[in-house]
């Protein structure tokens, strides 16, 4: 007798679209057949749906500890789960920060008690601690952030030593935010100088600019060629930053590249629309940008979809564009983002599948997760492609309560959400009381 099983759906995995069941007991997928019995404690009938590996997001940002006015790794993993993310990763630029191994275990401790998805946290890099960096447990973090553009308290790495010293030793995949902060700087001030209070959020992409993120790409890039590091570098934005990179299975690969979800849909015509409430780093761009990523994507070039989600409250955002902070809370609607590129004809549910789970999994060699397998755990996104969801203050999951996405209809929903063998939401609806989500282990 199974514990659950999904009768009647249409699996997309491995690049491929097949009727079947799944039988599932003791948290993992035991058995995958096109006729399995109804005999289990729960049923879900899947007819006329398809049935996803959950969403693996290598980029959020929950805000806990020290921010958690904005979010925190409860309220947001659970706004993940009705989105079909079943598994985070979370940054390090909290407060304090995750800089030390200490405060990496404490952020560990927390999630044990507090996470509704399973999780796994990066270390982050500083200009100074390069010897908690070699001490790293290879098979607890999930990577090594390293922020080559400002950010959080003494997370900007700069020295150029000390970014040398990090390729060379990082004992884990490197992931990079690449932005050249002196660039940046010299633009704002030119900026500020011509427009002062007439600054708005239309100027943003030429001030966090396209000559930022090139420079700061190239770097990594070149110091991770020298070094022979693992390297994965975070949202591009910039058709530019695409003559770094190879196409190609991911497997090949020692250099790899993200791009987020709001850098598909948006692009800087949104600004005098959206303002402050798009405002992120690395900034929105161009057409031919979002253009040009769509197209890295089909291409191979880019290999992972993720989000970046970074929550700030509606408060924090209405201010004047130079004191507003930059992030959006996506976690929630990346799937239906991308079911919109799907009835567009640009992805395929399989692209999907591919760049949102199949290979965040293999580029952080990711235990038992990530694929419909026999064996594997069970962690499912079942998904109404036909369903309309309009995105409403009502429906927003996210603790800061706004969406950039708000008003927008989106066509296709996620209708169930397994974690580790558990249906955790059904058509709206949360279970009573929530598991917790497990430690993300490693094949390393």
């Amino acid at each position: 007798m199974f514990d659950l099983i999904i009768k009647n759906g249409k699996l997309v995995n491995e690049g491929k679209i097949f009727e079947s069941d799944i039988g599932i007991k003791n948290k993992r997928i035991e058995k995958i057949s096109s006729d399995i019995p109804a005999d289990a404690s729960e049923i879900i009938d899947a007819s006329d749906k398809f049935v996803l590996p959950g969403i693996i997001d290598d980029q959020v940002h929950f805000r806990e500890p020290g921010l958690t006015h904005k979010g925190n790794i409860q309220s947001e993993s659970k706004a993940g789960i009705a989105g079909g993310v079943t598994t985070f990763f979370e940054m390090p630029n909290v407060n304090p920060t995750t800089t030390t191994r200490d405060n990496l275990q404490a952020k560990f401790d927390l999630a044990a008690t507090k996470s509704h998805g399973n999780y796994s946290f990066y270390f982050g890099a500083s200009n100074t601690n390069i010897d908690e960096i070699k001490q790293l447990d290879h098979k607890l973090a999930c990577g090594l952030k390293v922020f080559m553009g400002a950010s959080t308290g003494d997370m900007l790495v700069d020295n150029p030593d000390s970014i040398d010293a990090i390729f060379r030793e990082s004992p884990v995949t490197i992931v990079t935010h690449c932005e050249d902060t002196p660039t940046i700087l010299e633009n704002e001030e030119q900026y500020s100088k011509k427009y002062g209070k007439d600054l708005d959020a239309t100027f943003h992409p030429l001030i966090r600019s396209r000559e930022a993120c090139l420079k700061s790409s190239t770097l990594a890039h070149g110091l991770a060629t020298k070094h022979g590091s693992s390297l994965h570098i975070l949202h591009l934005t910039t058709e530019d930053e695409l003559s770094l990179l190879q196409s190609g299975d991911l497997g090949s690969k020692n250099i790899t590249a993200e791009v987020c979800v709001h850098h598909l849909f948006f692009d800087e015509s949104a600004y005098k629309e959206k303002g402050n409430f798009i405002k992120c780093n690395p900034s929105i761009k161009s057409s031919s940008d979002r253009l040009s990523l769509l197209q890295a994507l089909k291409d191979d070039k880019i290999d992972i979809i993720a989000t970046d989600h970074a929550p700030h409250t509606f408060e924090e955002k209405n201010q004047h564009y130079v004191d507003a902070p930059a992030g959006l809370p996506l976690v929630q609607h990346s799937l239906q983002v991308l079911l919109d590129f799907y009835h567009q004809g640009i992805f395929s549910l399989e692209d999907i599948v591919t760049k949102t789970s199949h290979n965040t999994a293999r580029r952080f060699d990711i235990k038992d997760r990530g694929f419909l397998r026999e064996g594997y755990f069970a962690d499912i996104a079942i998904v109404d492609t036909e369903k309309k969801y309009k995105v409403t203050k009502d429906n927003i999951l996210y603790l800061c309560g706004w969406s950039p996405f708000e008003d927008h209809q989106f066509k296709g929903a996620v209708t169930e959400t397994v974690l580790n063998g558990e249906i955790v939401y059904c058509n709206g609806n949360f279970k009573s009381h929530l598991p917790i989500g497990m430690q993300i282990e490693f094949n390393r």
